[in-house]
């Protein structure tokens, strides 16, 4: 783990992720850490975790269906408790305004936690990060599937919620 600083107001925390287990769990630790609502940006290379750390957190929060890539129809959604979870991939939006249509109006509320795979391509349109999540590939001494990961909590309770999820993350992967 490296440190980095955050901004005032933030907190941030980063991680080498060795394989498809690592990002399911830090899935996991984003649900068992109470995020629930708001919007996460997931931001990295085609095929470096993303729609496999939202899996994660489904299956963490007991959706127990299908959970499919958004890849092609652009948005999943989920149940969860009383909350609906958003799972939108905007790689193939070609204007923001696209969103519209995909019905982020309906999804924006309380009681709404949204995940925006490619959020650079919503620009202007989509709600403000509560979390940032960002992968890089890395190449370490344990091999080339590896990702560096970023998580990055912006406003009220944030700091306590990426603590939580570093803690929780060390429990589903003490191999770390």
């Amino acid at each position: 783990m490296v440190a980095r600083t955050a901004a005032p107001g933030s907190a941030s925390w980063d991680e080498i992720l060795t394989g498809e287990a690592a990002t399911m769990a830090l899935g996991a630790a984003l649900a068992t850490a109470g995020l629930s609502r708001g919007a996460v940006y997931l931001a990295g290379e085609l095929g470096t975790g993303k729609t496999t750390l939202v899996r994660g957190f489904l299956r963490a929060a007991g959706v127990t269906g299908t959970i499919r890539s958004p890849t092609f129809t652009l948005v999943e959604e989920y149940r969860v408790g009383a909350s609906t979870v958003g799972h939108y991939d905007l790689y193939r939006l070609s204007d923001p305004e696209e969103l519209e249509f995909l019905g982020l109006r309906d999804h924006l509320g309380a009681d709404a936690l949204l995940f925006f795979e490619w959020p650079e391509r919503g620009a202007g349109v989509l709600p403000r990060p509560n979390l940032d999540i960002r992968f890089e590939y890395a190449e370490t001494a344990l091999g080339t599937d590896a990702r560096r990961v970023w998580c990055t909590g912006r406003g009220s309770g944030m700091r306590a919620l990426v603590e939580r999820v570093r803690r929780g993350f060390d429990r589903y992967h003490p191999t770390s």
